[in-house]
Parts: structure tokens; C-alpha cells; sequence
């Protein structure tokens, strides 16, 4: 961190002491930050990989078809879009702590009125209140880092987020697996609403104000669609939002299939399926924790150019073998691991590069980057399912999402344009 971003810093935690009942007499340690951050982040991967164990049972229990439940996977990132379109304006309007408190809450609201759903509908539009609530964290988040961090700095935290992040994609199946040992898939939302109650009381304790009075941006609804109608006139601003969308779609038909293919095509149980999705996300958290140490020697437009292309090199390899059936269950897992440790590269990189470029409204350009994220992984999620739920139709789905990230990031973004960043960031 620069010494006038410390000194702002400074500045900001004491309008903090004035503005908020929470102490702030220090600025927090990165560590900290990511932490900190990434607990309340980590609700939205536990929303959506938790019950991911459970969506064979689910969808016998609820008398429906396997492409139906997958549409309750579909309404909780639509939810975690739209919840991102208001929430992230909201907070640079009235602060980052507020908000991220709110939509927590909401979540708990909704993961305690699933234990009551009667059908497949009520569970989906709930999923989608799940959604809405959880994102709260996913948005807030990355402008708390834009707040406080930029350029490289920024990448470089986002990597350590996204460790944190990666520790919720692991646990989740194992733990949602671990509570269907005892309980029903219903139980595995009454873990959700524990969570959040946790995190309600942590963050009330704990939270500072990133944001000071002085810098907040009040606007109302015009100046808000304002905003976004600026955000969406920057050509490379875009690109990037394009590049990060359609990385996340590719993730998001890993996610949305994964349990079908384990499960069903390949015949594992809930606890196999968990160690094996769990391992994946090691290798997603692995790269995600090489890429600081990649930024000093590389810049960040670099990285998200190779790192897309190897995802799209690793989903064409999946698609062939698992068309040709050679290699059986590893034939998938091994390319699979692979899209996923590339996937975790990129993802750092075009957040940072994209926010980068308007840190006056960090909170509304987060929202429009996680939105149209959660928003093309919504669209994706389905598309599996329609495509027969194997590993086949999952690689031809990460084949073309990667395919047109390639072409917006050469035809859109430029990478060989944007400007170089100071490592001295870092």
C-alpha cells in the first residue's frame, strides 16, 4: 500500500469512530482483510455447493426431473446477479457495512423458510431470496478491496480471497454429504442459516466502515441507471466484464453438472462425489494462491490471456476423451482439474482489471461485474441439463464459454493496449 493510500486509510477509520459504533483505530492487516472478507464471500459458494450432494435425492423426493432441480441452482445465481445490481450502488451510497449486514440476514430468512417448502417452485424461488441475500457479500467485498487496494495490490488481494473463497467449494459438498448422513437434504439449510447467524454476529462485533461520508455517492435510481450507462460505455471495461462472465459460466457448468456426472454417469456416492469435487477446488484455490506470485514477474492482462487460453485448451481435451470415452472417470476429473486451475488464474486478474478503472464507484462497477458473472452462470447452469447432464454436454458447454472469452478479450479488451502496472503495487 502507497503511503497516501495509508494516510486515507487513517483518514477513513476515523470518520469511522464518528459515523459507525464499531472502533476503528487501525487499519486491519491483509490477513485480516481476507478473512474477514472472504467469510462473508464464502456464504455465496456455500449457497450454491452445499446442496449440490443432494440434487439426485431431491429431485425423487420432490417428484421432478433432474433439469427441473437444476433450475433451483439457476435461481440462486439470478438472484445473486440481481442482488448485486442493488446492493452494490446502496453501498456507495451509504457505506459498506449496512448492507452487507442486511442481505446476510435475508439469507438466513430464506435458508430457514426452505425447511418448509412444499415443492420444487417454493424451493427455486427461495433459492432465489437465498441468492439475492448472499449478495450481498460477493459484491461488497470486492469494493472493500477496491476501497483500500489498486492495480497489483488489488490482484494480489483478490488471490488472497479467493483463498478463503476456495476453502467454501471444498468443504461444501463434503460437509452438505456429512449432514445427509444424519438428516435430510433440508438439514443442509439449516447449516446455511446457522452460518449466517454466525457471520450477522461476528460482522456486528468486528466490522469497520471502509467507506467515509465524505467519499459516498448518493444518486437515486437515475443516477444509478446513470452510472451503469457510463460503466457500459467504456469499450474495455466491458470486454473485461465479458471475459470475467464467461470464465464464470465455464465454472458454473462445472458446478451445475459435476453431481450428475459424478453421481450418475460414473456411479459415486455422495461422500466420493464430495472428495472428488473437493479436489478440484484445490486445484482452483492452488492457482488462485500462484497467481501474486506470477504478478511480479507478469502483468495482469498477461496472465488473464494465458490462463483463458489453457482453460479453453483443457475443456477441448475434456470434450474429446470424454467423447471417446478413453480414460474413464480420470479422463473427465484429470481436464476437468485442469479448466479449474486456469479458471483460477483468470478470475483474479479481470476483476482487478476491470475495477481498476473506475475506483470512484467501486461498489456500482462491482455490481455490474458480478451480476453479468452470476447472470451468464445462470443462463449456463440449465444449458447442461438440457444438453443430457454428462460429461460430453459439460465440456462442449466450458469449450464455447472459453472459446468467446478468448474472442471478447482479443477483439474487446486489447490486452496488448492497457497500460502496464507499477509491481512496486504489489
Amino acid at each position: 500500500m502507497t503511503t497516501t493510500d495509508e494516510h486515507r486509510t487513517v483518514l477513513s477509520a476515523t470518520a469511522d469512530r464518528v459515523a459507525e459504533p464499531i472502533p476503528a483505530a487501525a487499519p486491519p492487516s491483509r490477513l485480516r482483510t481476507a478473512l474477514t472478507l472472504g467469510a462473508f464471500v464464502a456464504l455465496g459458494p456455500l449457497t450454491i455447493d452445499m446442496y449440490l450432494p443432494a440434487l439426485p435425492t431431491i429431485t425423487d423426493e420432490l417428484a421432478t426431473t433432474s433439469s427441473t432441480v437444476q433450475l433451483t441452482l439457476t435461481g440462486t445465481l439470478i438472484g445473486l446477479a440481481l442482488g448485486q445490481l442493488v446492493l452494490g450502488p446502496l453501498s456507495d451510497a451509504v457505506g459498506r457495512r449496512r448492507p452487507l449486514l442486511a442481505g446476510t440476514a435475508l439469507h438466513v430468512l430464506a435458508s430457514l423458510l426452505v425447511l418448509l417448502a412444499p415443492n420444487v417452485t417454493v424451493l427455486g424461488l427461495l433459492r432465489l431470496v437465498q441468492g439475492a441475500g448472499a449478495a450481498a457479500g460477493a459484491v461488497i467485498a470486492i469494493a472493500v478491496v477496491r476501497d483500500l487496494y489498486d492495480g497489483r495490490a488489488a490482484a494480489t488481494m483478490l488471490s488472497r480471497l479467493f483463498l478463503v473463497i476456495g476453502a467454501a467449494p471444498v468443504l461444501a459438498p463434503t460437509l452438505g454429504g456429512a449432514v445427509l448422513g444424519f438428516t435430510s437434504w433440508r438439514g443442509v439449510f439449516a447449516v446455511l442459516a446457522l452460518y449466517g447467524v454466525l457471520l450477522l454476529v461476528g460482522g456486528a462485533l468486528t466490522l469497520r466502515e471502509t467507506l467515509p461520508p465524505e467519499r459516498r455517492r448518493s444518486t437515486g435510481v437515475r443516477g444509478t441507471l446513470r452510472s451503469y450507462g457510463e460503466l457500459l460505455h467504456d469499450r474495455t471495461f466491458v470486454g473485461l466484464v465479458a471475459v470475467a462472465g464467461l470464465t464464470m459460466a465455464g465454472l458454473f457448468s462445472y458446478v451445475s453438472g459435476s453431481s450428475f456426472v459424478y453421481q450418475e454417469e460414473f456411479g459415486l456416492d455422495e461422500q466420493q462425489f464430495a472428495l472428488f469435487f473437493g479436489a478440484g477446488a484445490v486445484f482452483l484455490i492452488g492457482a488462485t494462491q500462484l497467481n501474486p506470485v506470477l504478478l511480479r514477474r507478469w502483468q495482469p492482462q498477461q496472465l488473464l490471456l494465458w490462463a483463458t487460453v489453457a482453460g479453453a485448451l483443457s475443456g477441448g481435451v475434456l470434450l474429446v476423451l470424454a467423447a471417446t470415452g478413453t480414460g474413464g472417470l480420470f479422463g473427465v476429473a484429470g481436464p476437468l482439474w485442469a479448466v479449474l486451475a486456469a479458471s483460477g488464474v483468470a478470475l483474479p486478474n479481470a476483476p482487478a482489471l476491470a475495477l481498476s478503472r473506475h475506483g470512484d464507484a467501486a461498489g456500482t462497477a462491482a455490481a455490474l461485474l458480478g451480476a453479468i458473472q452470476f447472470g451468464v452462470g445462470a443462463l449456463v447452469a440449465p444449458v447442461v441439463g438440457l444438453l443430457g447432464n454428462d460429461a460430453v454436454a459439460m465440456g462442449a458447454v466450458i469449450v464455447s464459454a472459453l472459446a468467446l472469452a478468448i474472442l471478447a478479450l482479443v477483439l474487446v479488451v486489447r490486452p496488448g493496449q492497457l497500460p502496464d502496472v507499477d509491481p512496486e503495487t504489489v
